[in-house]
């Protein structure tokens, strides 16, 4: 075998160094973009659009430096991509993958759509507060209409063939626009292959929703839920900054702070931000978002630091990333062993609230089962019909099948046929989600995506190591969180999303072990 050459070295000591100087770029924007939804004063929304649009122009031009494309092309072939799985071949492969997408995209594209979305998220909270989308419509009409034109830049990027995970061509208008926003954020993911998804999981899901809900008559609790009584907000952060810590999240490196959409932000090395949302009379939506977006953190705390500003550094996808937050959130969070240890803990912490609750009953209040308006609010068994309603949308938005202005209406007859709900307004119908505003179309299935692959992490997890809910029902979680950065976490990007679930769980990807976890826990609860 031909060993790499002084050059070969050379050149990828350059082709590092341009990778970290945009890894650098990008952690701006990033703290740019945090301060936005957490901090920053709404008058200065017009100037934080020209910020994130001159970042993005700034990093798009390092990104498509000719010079960049010519390193990569002298290595691709070089000794150092032999082993695919190291980490040179790993970071030139996903390099090059990024670069050949970057010059696909015009700068003013680039830039206008940083300044589109960053004005349009602040836009999108002021219609959410005053339930109004047609105050909105406006700015999705824009972002739809930038995001077709990137799918149009980036589609050759797909027709090749490179990138194709899996099998088979797009086979529609509407899968040719989606397809290449939906490779963005998961490598490999296409329509076809999610619709199959979507229809196996509705298949399943919603005759199991309808068992539950004919129990469920007969047990409604009189009254409001015990969750729905008063929890200090203060008392509610402690608890969750514990709960968190608990878990393996390093608040030296990390923080946790108040938004209007509960996100995550990795920022880089010792500098990961995580957000909630509180509520006094709405314990469990702050607290499990606080164990969902922790999940995301662990993951960005978990990554090789050696390796930041490179792939080999880098989170493989958002599905597995979602894998994360879902798998501590509900796998780990909503469980009868994490309970054991955190429910006397919540007893003393809001004693008024809870001293007269057992935890089979605070069990069953945090795994109720009920058709729901709020997607981050629903529980395991509905969250994907919520994701199925925006897949299913937002592929009809970019086909041209659903004009904006008629967005609402669909929402709400989407929810009244899929969930047998219907939102009473706006706020709680089609503007609940920040996503769109932001530009993030193609996300959304990812949070199945996630909760697929979390299944099967969580099934294996608790097959190669014995004894595991008996270490959580003793507060401890060092055991998992250690399994996962060998399996996740610090494997970066060196395989495709599927080939790292694959490896990680010792199979094909798999919606049953999902379902199965689903009929399972909850026909437990439900008595089915």
């Amino acid at each position: 075998m031909t060993s790499p050459t002084t050059t070969d070295h050379l050149l990828y000591e350059d082709l590092l160094n341009r990778s970290r100087e945009l890894s650098v770029l990008a952690s701006c924007a990033g703290v740019l973009g945090w301060d936005e939804q957490t901090y920053m004063p709404k008058s200065g929304a017009n100037l934080r659009g020209d910020q994130m649009a001159l970042l993005a122009g700034i990093q798009h031009d390092r990104g498509t430096d000719p010079q960049l494309g010519e390193i990569l092309q002298r290595l691709q072939d070089s000794p150092l991509v032999a082993d695919p799985a190291s980490v040179e071949a790993t970071n030139i492969r996903q390099l090059r993958r990024a670069h050949e997408r970057r010059t696909k995209l015009p700068r003013s594209l680039v830039e206008d759509l940083a300044r589109t979305t960053s004005l349009a998220q602040q836009e999108w909270v002021n219609a959410k507060h005053a339930a109004n989308f047609v105050h909105f419509q406006p700015w999705l009409d824009r972002v739809l209409h930038l995001k077709k034109q990137e799918s149009a830049c980036l589609l050759e990027c797909l027709e090749d063939g490179q990138d194709h995970q899996f099998p088979g061509q797009a086979a529609d208008a509407t899968a040719l626009i989606y397809d290449p926003l939906l490779d963005d954020y998961e490598q490999g993911a296409r329509t076809a292959k999610l619709r199959g998804l979507f229809k196996n999981l509705r298949e399943a899901l919603s005759p199991f929703v309808l068992e539950i809900a004919e129990v469920a008559k007969s047990r409604k609790p009189a009254g409001d839920s015990v969750l729905r009584r008063r929890f200090p907000v203060e008392r509610q952060r402690v608890l969750a900054e514990s709960a968190a810590a608990a878990l393996g999240f390093d608040f030296q490196g990390g923080r946790l702070d108040v938004t209007e959409h509960p996100f995550c932000t990795g920022i880089g090395p010792g500098d990961v931000r995580v957000t909630t949302k509180y509520d006094e009379r709405r314990f469990d939506d702050a607290f499990f978002s606080v164990l969902h977006e922790v999940g995301h953190g662990l993951y960005e705390q978990g990554l090789p630091a050696e390796q930041w500003g490179a792939p080999a550094g880098e989170s493989v996808s958002l599905g597995v990333h979602e894998s994360q937050s879902r798998l501590w959130e509900n796998f780990v969070g909503r469980g009868r062993s994490f309970w054991t240890y955190w429910f006397p803990v919540a007893r003393r912490t809001f004693h008024d609230s809870l001293h007269d609750v057992s935890l089979d009953g605070f069990l069953a209040e945090i795994n109720r089962v009920e058709p729901s308006l709020i997607r981050i609010q629903a529980d395991e068994v509905t969250y994907n019909l919520h994701v199925l309603i925006r897949f299913e949308l937002e592929q009809a938005l970019l086909g041209g099948d659903l004009a904006t202005a008629d967005l609402p209406e669909a929402w709400n007859a989407k929810y009244e046929e899929t969930l047998g709900v219907r939102p009473a307004n706006d706020a709680e119908g089609c503007l609940q989600d920040v996503h769109w505003a932001a530009g993030l179309i193609g996300y959304f299935p990812t949070y199945t995506l996630g909760n697929v692959y979390a299944a099967q992490l969580h099934a294996r997890a608790n097959a190669d190591l014995p004894g595991l809910e008996d270490g959580f029902a003793r507060g401890e979680y060092g055991d998992l969180l250690a399994w996962l950065r060998e399996k996740i976490h610090r494997q970066g990007q060196r395989f495709t999303p599927t080939d790292l679930i694959e490896r990680a769980v010792g199979g094909p990807i798999d919606s049953r072990p999902l379902m199965d976890h689903l009929r399972r826990k909850y026909g437990e609860l439900y008595g089915l």
